[in-house]
Formats: structure tokens, sequence, C-alpha cells
């Protein structure tokens, strides 16, 4: 079918994906001998939709997984998604409460019950889009961390961990959601930059002790300061720095804590900042994860009471006085400073900006919190993570973020894996009469009760490269494809996965699970803002392949994903992806015009003119270039090689030079040339295609004549060495090429009529030059309106043009060819109007007004608007 006069993506896209589908396309073979490469998709939330994120990640995974099986890889792209144990909670507790009950008044069951029904409706929205970016996913093999198989791969690694005394069950300080009352990561924790308050209070001397404290003018007790008074309640101490003047009187007495009447001893930790307030503060070691640490650095040597104050839900406890009882937090804060006001133990009250923790996903302020959960050994874990990237065995690209790995994992602290929600794995523990079993079942008896909670969802995750695959049997899947290859995800997660599943990986296979993280920036608008809905400035992938196609979002993606640099996307570069695709399908109408078909075969067709000589040399060097891309993850270099191949040496310059040859009068030529074409069209495709897959697929099937069962995908990848070289045919070509160009240049600059002939001169000229001119005479006087050629000794007048190329000055006279006078004032009218756009522009820029109100997206335009202006402007006054 010939190829429509306009390549219309909606049309092609989801059509032509499901027929790779439903062709089994993307499936490994694993009883295949051919080489594994294995990719692990980072699994998205099963509660998330897709975002500018998911498009970077997923466009370089499925480049790289059309490369890898073109080269004749036996390639396993592994899907799947994450239960995101915090988020279904969330979805499901709210939808509940829509319908007139609650989580606690469904019970676990029941509540789990619409999980999985809600799981069943909404959960695979984002793999139905992932597959609209054209995700080559093994889809037959798609894993849910919450499948029967990988559920047993859960429970298998907590058992396993437990019995290696790698998990273990103890009491210590957690970030706390007092909203939905569980722990939380502290990897989940945001700071956030409050406008809170100071308050500094008096704590008076026990057994009428004085000590004249000449810092903060007080005789009778110490003052000191927090912006959580609520928490004085559960007090235990006070510190001073050893190395403070006043440490020698003062460390050994006791004070007593205001509203409660707590005797507390006064202790020495070089923790405190003698600077900050009075130089001494408060231990509350159950509300504050610093004083929990001065508290077991001291707990054996003196009594530091551990009290906790309050309920999971942030509400005093018993262990308050009776009147804060059932107190909000914040309540009973205003509350003790009205009591020590009322005592007059108060001092004073200050504006203080202070970081307080906050949920990730709300505005929920978190409590520090002294409860029960269960942790796993990170530091042992972490050893031979650190060891396998310190060794090479696993390489960051950039390798600047193995700084991050490093430091993180130098200073690990255990880590919280036990959650109080109900959607999750439950944690394979049973309790009775004191008395703890963990395994794969319930032990035998009655009386066992089994523990609530479920695991953090990134202890699953974590498993992903192997549980996947089988483990803990030993599938020919997990012999196969693990180790992986590659892992490619964003720089935001090497705590939360990158480096749990190194740890999980090495612990249980004795291995990395993949030799090489590829970590890619954040995607960003086009002026470098971050993407939010409350800036309105979030762009939606699958609004941008609905109005550019699949293959222009991805090639604009790779062109932008330079190892290090954020990615600045916005429509203009998009627009510019989807003129590249209209490019390559103007280009393969014109093949299809001039009778050019697709040559599937191996090898090149002989090739005698210098033309198609040079044409099979070039897509070799782009093979070459592609290769090394490929290797070092550059795919903003790749992006570029292509472009620069197929719009530059094939659309402009090879195309425009095969048009004599075509219609000429040697037949012998012109069908050389058709079989050239055919055969380097084809390839050229197969070069584009991992990059852009639907448009080269749809050129290929309508240009290839294939067999029903044969696809461009599946084709191999060509080699450098496939495309025979003629080094004299490259350098005659690529010398031509470079001269027309600059003369084009320079007669679009000066405006000179395109129909207009010109003798030329050149200065510089060898023979070996003159020889070139002479054989493309032809060529010269049709393609850059130069009939004729002579060489010159003199220099350029002020009537001519010059264009420099190859080490040769030609010069174009253009006396009688331009209006000397009408072009002066033509420029002259220009260089006015852009003065006077320019000093608008710089008005606005010098306003401080401007420049400190206005948004910096509109600022930094501005910036870039004068330049862009200030450079124009020098090159017409040049003029």
């Amino acid at each position: 079918m010939p190829l429509s006069k306009t390549y219309m993506p909606t049309d092609v896209e989801t059509p032509l994906y499901q027929k790779w589908e439903d062709a089994g396309l993307f499936e490994p073979k694993v009883k295949s001998e051919a080489q594994p490469y294995t990719i692990m998709i980072p699994p998205p939330n099963v509660t998330g939709s897709l975002h500018a994120g998911h498009g970077l990640t997923m466009t370089l995974q499925d480049t790289l997984i059309r490369h890898a099986r073109m080269s004749g890889k036996d390639t396993l792209w592994q899907p799947g998604t994450d239960h995101a144990s915090i988020a279904v909670n969330r979805i499901v507790s709210q939808l509940l409460e829509k319908e007139g009950t609650s989580r606690t008044e469904a019970g676990r069951d029941k509540f789990l019950e619409r999980a999985w029904a809600w799981k069943a409706e909404s959960g695979g929205t984002i793999t139905t889009q992932l597959r609209r970016l054209g995700a080559s996913c093994a889809w037959q093999r798609e894993r849910f961390t919450m499948d029967d198989g990988y559920t047993n791969a859960v429970l298998t690694a907590f058992v396993k961990l437990y019995e290696k005394g790698l998990i273990y069950r103890g009491e210590r300080l957690v970030n706390w959601d007092p909203v939905y009352q569980s722990a939380v990561s502290d990897l989940e924790v945001r700071f956030k930059e409050v406008n809170g308050h100071l308050w500094h209070f008096k704590y008076p001397y026990a057994d009428g002790f004085t000590y004249n404290d000449e810092k903060t003018g007080v005789s009778d007790g110490i003052v000191i300061a927090t912006t959580r008074p609520e928490t004085i309640l559960a007090d235990g101490a006070i510190a001073i720095n050893p190395k403070d003047p006043r440490a020698k009187e003062l460390v050994g007495k006791t004070v007593i804590v205001p509203i409660v009447d707590r005797p507390i001893p006064i202790i020495a930790d070089d923790y405190v900042d003698p600077e900050f307030g009075s130089g001494m503060v408060k231990i509350t070691a159950a509300h504050d994860f610093n004083d929990y640490e001065v508290y077991l650095r001291h707990k054996d040597k003196v009594e530091i009471p551990l009290i906790n104050l309050m309920n999971p839900n942030a509400t005093m406890n018993e262990n308050c006085p009776e009147d804060y009882r059932g107190l909000d937090r914040f309540e009973a804060r205003q509350k003790v400073v009205a009591d020590f006001k009322g005592l007059g133990f108060f001092v004073k009250e200050e504006n203080h900006p202070h970081s307080v923790p906050h949920a990730e996903r709300d505005e929920t302020v978190l409590e520090p919190y002294l409860t029960t959960q269960w942790y796993v050994d990170a530091k042992t874990l972490a050893k031979p993570a650190l060891a396998a990237v310190k060794d090479g065995k696993t390489k960051f690209v950039p390798q600047n973020w193995e700084k991050t790995y490093f430091n993180w994992l130098e200073n690990i602290e255990d880590w919280c894996i036990s959650r109080q929600i109900w959607w999750g794995h439950r944690i394979p523990a049973w309790y009775k009469d004191g008395e703890i079993h963990v395994g794969m079942e319930a032990p035998e008896g009655d009386g066992w009760v089994q523990d609530e909670d479920v695991l953090d969802t990134w202890f699953s995750s974590g498993l992903w490269p192997f549980a996947t695959l089988g483990w803990p049997e030993k599938t020919p899947e997990l012999a196969k494809y693990y180790p992986g290859d590659v892992l490619v995800t964003g720089f935001d997660i090497i705590f939360f996965w990158v480096a749990r599943m190194m740890m999980f990986g090495i612990e249980f296979m004795g291995e990395a699970p993949f030799h090489t993280v590829f970590m890619h920036a954040l995607v960003r608008d086009e002026h470098g803002q971050k993407m939010s809905k409350s800036k309105g400035n979030v762009l939606d992938p699958l609004e941008l392949v609905e109005k550019y196609g699949t293959d222009a979002l991805r090639f604009t993606i790779c062109s932008l994903t330079a190892p290090g640099q954020d990615i600045k996307l916005g429509e203009q570069k998009i627009e510019q992806g989807r003129n590249f695709c209209t490019k390559l399908w103007n280009a393969a109408r014109y093949a299809e015009m001039n009778g050019i078909t697709l040559s599937t075969a191996a090898e090149a067709p002989a090739a005698t003119h210098p033309v198609n000589q040079w044409i099979l040399g070039e897509l070799g060097t782009l093979a070459d270039r592609l290769e090394n891309s490929y290797a070092d993850y550059r795919f903003n270099d790749m992006a570029h090689h292509l472009y620069h191949t197929t719009w530059g040496t094939w659309c402009d310059w090879y195309l425009e030079l095969t048009k004599p040859l075509l219609t000429g009068s040697d037949e012998a030529i012109a069908e050389e040339t058709r079989d050239v074409m055919g055969w380097a069209f084809e390839k050229l495709l197969r070069l584009l295609h991992p990059v852009t897959p639907y448009i080269t697929e749809e050129i290929w099937q309508n240009m290839a004549s294939p067999q029903e069962s044969e696809w461009l995908m599946c084709q191999a990848w060509p080699k450098a060495g496939d495309f025979p070289k003629n080094p004299q045919a490259q350098a005659d070509i690529n010398w031509l090429v470079n001269v027309i160009g600059a003369i084009r240049a320079t007669r679009t600059e000066l405006k000179v009529p395109h129909k207009a002939t010109i003798a030329a001169k050149v200065k510089g000229m060898e023979e070996s030059d003159l020889k070139r001119f002479e054989h493309f005479a032809d060529t010269f006087a049709k393609m850059a309106g130069i009939p004729k050629v002579t060489p010159t000794q003199n220099a350029a007048s002020d009537t001519d043009a010059v264009a420099v190329a190859e080490g040769l000055e030609i010069i174009l006279p253009l006396e009688g060819v331009i209006d000397f006078a009408a072009e002066k004032e033509r420029v002259a009218k220009e260089v006015a109007k852009m003065e006077a756009e320019l000093a608008k522009i710089n008005g606005m820029l010098q306003n401080p007004n401007f420049v400190d109100r206005a948004p910096q997206e509109v600022v930094a335009a501005n910036q870039a608007k004068a330049a862009e202006i200030q450079a124009d402007l020098a090159k017409l006054q040049g003029r």
C-alpha cells in the first residue's frame, strides 16, 4: 500500500502496538542459546498514572531493550506494579468514608476485600498507558508485588533474614504519622520550613541550690528553650556541653520539671550547642531523635526516665497530668505555655523559623514516637553492597552518584520495616504468652495471634530483580536472567530502592542484581522549573503523544538526556521531534515515488558512483557512533547522530545528489542508485527504530514487502562493518557537501536571489581542489548556482561575499547581482527595529521591580531574547 501523504501517528500507533504484542515479539525465549539481556522496570505504583518522569524512564529503557533485541540478544524487560501500601491504604480509606463507613468500622477483612476490588478495577491504568509509549515489555510475565508467588518470596526473605539474626523486633523512636497511625520511613519524611516559635522556660533547682548564671541572669534555676512545649511533660534530663564553663558547677545537680514536679538530673553531652538559647537543652528521649541518642549514651550511668506522652493519634495519654489527657498535642502545647505563665516560670516567646517533619504525601506533622517495631540490620547488609560498587562489579553512570550511594550506606541506620496498616504483606510473626514465632505459617496449637503490621513497601520491591524470576524456586528464568544488565532509574530512589536491591540481591543471590545503574536526572519544564500542578507547568505525556505522536516525544526525550543534566522539556522541542518524523516520512515517500523498494539483504549492493559509495560509508560511521553511544548510555549523542545523518546527510544531501542520477540517461547508474538507496534506507530505519519505533515500522511494513510474520523490530542491528567504505569517495563528497553548504549559507545570509548565478573565484585552491571543482561542475551549477570557478590570489573586494570551507575562500562577486543601496537601506531598517526591541527588553531587565517581581522563567526568557537580538544585531551591523 502506498504511503499516505501525511503521517498520522494516531492512526498507526495503537493498532501497530497491538500487532506487536499479539505476535509475542516482546517475550523472552528462555530456552534459546542467545545471550540474555535483562532490564527490570522500576515498578510504578499500582495507584499511578503516567507522568513526565515515567515518560523519560520508560523511553530510555525501551530504547535499550529494542537495541539489544535487534542485536540478537534474548531480551527480558520485566514489567509489573508495586502494591503501594500507603497510597492504596489512603485511597480505600477515602472510598469507605464516601460510602459512610471507615477503615476501623469495616475491619481488616472487609477493608482488604475492598482494596482488592479497587485494584481489579483501577490498578492496571499505568500499564495500559505504558503501552501507549511503545514500551515493549514482556507483558505475559507481568508481576504484582502482592501476587501469590511474589508474596511467597517476600515472606521467605523475611523468615531467612530473621533466622540469620538480620531482622529483629525492638522498641525505638520512629517517625510516626498520627493520622494513619503508622511508622513512616525516614526517607519519606519531608522537612518543611515553618514560621514557628521558640519558648523559653525556667526550671527551678532542687533542694534550694542556687547558682548565679551570668548568661541567663537567673540564679534559682536554669532556662531552656523549646519549639515543642508539650514534650516538657516527658523531660528526663537537662544537658549542657562539657566544655561550657558552667558545666563544672551544674553537672550532677537536679532541677524540677514544672507542672509535673519531676526531679531530673543535669548531664554533660557534646550534643549541646553552647551558643543556642541558654546553652542548656531538655532531654525528652521518647519524643526526639537526638535526645534519644543522648539517653542511650547516659542511661547506664544516670537514671533518665523514658516517658511516652502520646497516644497513636497524637493525643495526650495517661502519662500526662489528668487535665492534659485526651488533648491534641497542639492544644497541649498552648496549655503548657499557659500553665508555665501561671506558675511564674515563663521567660519569653520568640518568633523562630525552623524545619518541621511532615508526611511526604500530605501536610500531617509527624511525631517522633517510641514504639515497638521490626527492624532490618542494614549495617550488616550494607557492607557487601558497598564493596560491589567499590570493586567495580556494579558501576553508576554518571559516576558521581557513587558518592551519594557510598555516603548513605556508610552511615546507614537499621531499617524500620513494619507499618501499621492493612494493605501489604502481613508480617509472618505470631505471638502467644510472651513467645514469638516467625515462619511461613502459623504454629500449631490455639492462642497464637499474628502480628497486625505489614511490611514496608520497599522491603518487597527490594526483592524485585529475583522475586519476579521465581525465587526462592530455582527456575530456568532465575538461572538465565539474573543478574540483569542495567537499571535505569532516577536519582531520587537511590536510597529507597537501588541500595536495597543491591543489599538483598547479594544476600539472597550471592551477586549484585545489575552491572550498571544509569541515573537519569529530573524532567523539568522548558524554563528549568520543576513541574507542579500549582505552577500549571505539568506536561502530560499522553496529551503530548496525542498531539505530536509517540515517536516525536521519544526522540525529544533521548535528545535531551545527557548524563548528569536535568531535562528541560517543552512543546517547542517536541514540535522539533515531530518535524524530524515528518522529514523521515517525506524521505520515504520520495523513495517510494522513485520506485525504491527496501532491501533486507545482509550485504550491500555493489556501488560504483561516488555518491552511492559515500552514503554507504556515512551510514557505517553512524552505526559505529551509535554503538559507542549505546555502550556509554549517551542518549543525547545517539539522537544527535541520528538527526544529523537522517536530516542532513540523507535528506538534505544524498537525496538531492541522487536526483540527477535517478533521472539521468545512464540507466546502469540509475539502477545502482535505486538498489543502494533501497538497501541503505532500510538499514537507516533499523538504526532509527529503537528511538522511533512506530514510524520506522510503518515505513518498513509498507516498503519492504515483508512476509506476514516479519517485523522491523526483529531485524538484525546493522554493524559498522556491514557498510562498504570507500575513503576517497567519502572524502570527495564530504568536500563537496562542505563547500556547497558554505556557499548556500552565504547566499542565504545575504539574500542573494535563488535563481542568480555567480561566477566564483577561489583563493587558496590546490590542484586536488581544482580537479574536484571540475569533476563536480554540474553539481555546483545546479546546487550552488556557481556555473564557473576561477582560481585567484586576490583578496575580495567591497562588493564581494566570501564563503569559507575546506581551507578555501570562495569569493562571490555580487556587483549587479544584488542592489547594494536597497540592501543597505533594508539592513538599516532592520537594525533600527532590532535596536528598538533590544532597548525595550533591556529597559525591563534594568528595572528592579520587574526583575524582583516577575516569575523567574519570564526574566530568563527576556534575558535569552536580549542575547539573541544582540547576536543578530552584530551580524547585521557587520553586513
